[in-house]
């Protein structure tokens, strides 16, 4: 059924691919990949590696695969995963880490902050012995979805990971949306990495390709996560007609500038409308509280649904707004004005 919302901030997953991608999938050259013939695919893991500077990346379906790819191949049944509570991972993942891979996850509370800190890494992590698992993996996110797109500075990255580093326990990073994170913090993503194991971030969020994440690391990583993503379904083959657009939106991580200007816009606008609460963001995602206007999170969604605005229930009383390469500043002005006539 095609949708109603004809000015959609559910997420910056709703883009539809521009006229250059069309063209490319169109066009691209393919094989293979299971056989590793595919040179659009080829060349999509190549560029991704290097722009997060990994050795090696492998082309998936979807980030959620992605994590769940990096959980499987870092741990063994039984194992332990320390992530934070509000993570993707853990919360939107339909408990993957414990269905697919047999992991038992501990969590860890990082408010506001959004990675744990050393202290508690260390005390988070377990060694294996006679009665305890022992810990296998630390997960991170950044941008942090649920903490309202929350851009985490790499001195907590780093401090997280050299924390965990001591106990030998590799680190994994959902990222997402993380060009979001470099383009607010003005750092390369290269540089937010550099002091983990792994990352996957998507290509069909704010970089506005139709399908595709990416999954980089070490070559050895990388090598073993293909045997992992075969196992979990994820082996394409003419991959390359939905490759190619990925390499278009690689072209796309400075214009995310952008987005992040016109959710500021957003929030202000909504933060002025009596009832409604809307935090400054720090990237493309606008958490609002509705709790005032006397509606829960589900009858203001579908209030701004009647007056064509998509949005997300988060919890019961807040809402996401995402803004995205489809929402331009008008898009964003006359949000705003319908968003006010249903408080």
């Amino acid at each position: 059924m095609e949708s109603d919302l004809d000015i959609d901030l559910r997420s910056d997953t709703v883009t539809t691919p521009s006229e250059a991608m069309r063209e490319a999938a169109a066009n691209a050259d393919v094989g293979d990949d299971v056989y590793r013939d595919d040179p659009t695919v080829n060349e999509l893991e190549r560029r991704a590696a290097e722009a997060v500077g990994m050795e090696a990346a492998l082309y998936v379906p979807s980030g959620t695969m992605g994590n769940q790819i990096a959980v499987r191949t870092r741990t063994d049944h039984g194992d332990e995963l320390l992530l934070e509570r509000e993570s993707h991972i853990y919360r939107w993942e339909l408990g993957g880490a414990a269905t697919l891979s047999g992991v038992q996850t501990r969590p860890v509370d990082a408010g506001d902050r959004c990675v744990p800190t050393p202290e508690q890494v260390h005390e988070g992590i377990t060694e294996r012995d006679l009665h305890r698992p022992g810990t296998s993996l630390l997960a991170l996110e950044n941008t942090h979805n649920y903490r309202g797109g929350a851009a985490i500075p790499k001195d907590r990255i780093d401090a997280a990971a050299a924390a965990a580093h001591e106990h030998d326990v590799p680190v994994h990073v959902d990222g997402a949306r993380i060009f979001n994170a470099a383009v607010a913090l003005d750092v390369p993503a290269s540089d937010l990495l550099a002091n983990v194991d792994s990352v996957m971030f998507c290509l069909s969020k704010g970089l506005g390709a139709p399908v595709g994440s990416m999954l980089a690391g070490s070559t050895a990583f990388i090598e073993d996560a293909r045997r992992v993503r075969k196992l979990f379904g994820g082996g394409m083959r003419q991959a390359g007609v939905i490759a190619a657009p990925g390499l278009c939106a690689l072209e796309n991580v400075d214009r995310l500038a952008d987005d992040h200007a016109n959710a500021a816009r957003l929030a202000e606008g909504l933060d002025d409308i009596p009832g409604l609460s809307a935090p400054e963001p720090e990237t493309n995602i606008v958490v609002v509280n509705v709790e005032r206007t006397g509606d829960t999170a589900t009858e203001f969604a579908r209030a701004c649904a009647d007056v064509g605005v998509g949005v997300v229930e988060f919890d019961q009383y807040t809402v996401r707004f995402t803004t995205h390469l489809d929402i331009d500043r008008e898009d964003v002005e006359t949000a705003i004005d319908r968003v006010a006539t249903i408080v």
